[in-house]
């Protein structure tokens, strides 16, 4: 495990893999909201020391990850894919179909957008081109949805966030 995406309202934290795994804690208020979380040595420790865990939250129907075990040892419920806010957050339906059934997070306070898979900076989102990319399998038909919330920060749910000139990284990926 790498932290990375370390800013004043949360951390996350990447598998060095192929998949390029990465999950999130955002801190809203004294309280942590743990996004897509996959279990790793010490990260339970570290969301403790940012403050209250408060929820986790699931984005992406097939991004079980570790959400249900991490939430059960933190004590908080685990939001699966959920519609209404949540805390400080607002969701952006992303897809909802049968096989597929996402969102995103939006902190509109804090202008930051959470994707679980819309969006990526893997190098297999990305191409080679520009920071962040669209899924492969969503590049046909993009979640222009999330174009009108011009986000400063942009966390990934597969690869490093983008933390400075999120809103025109977004649009070039767009």
């Amino acid at each position: 495990m790498e932290v990375v995406d370390e800013f004043e309202h949360g951390f996350g934290w990447i598998q060095d893999e192929l998949m390029q795994r990465c999950s999130h804690a955002l801190v809203a208020d004294g309280q942590v909201w743990v996004i897509d979380p996959v279990a790793d040595a010490g990260v339970e420790e570290r969301i403790r020391g940012a403050g209250r865990p408060a929820g986790v939250v699931q984005l992406l129907d097939r991004h079980a990850r570790d959400c249900a075990a991490i939430a059960d040892r933190l004590g908080v419920a685990h939001e699966e894919v959920p519609e209404q806010p949540l805390g400080p957050f607002e969701f952006v339906a992303v897809r909802m179909k049968r096989r597929w059934r996402e969102v995103a997070l939006w902190w509109p306070e804090r202008r930051v957008l959470v994707c679980a898979d819309a969006l990526g900076s893997a190098a297999y989102f990305r191409l080679g081109h520009g920071r962040l990319g669209v899924h492969p399998l969503l590049r046909l038909q993009p979640p222009r949805q999330l174009a009108a919330l011009a986000p400063d920060v942009i966390l990934c749910g597969h690869g490093r966030g983008v933390l400075s000139d999120a809103a025109a990284a977004l649009a070039k990926a767009l």
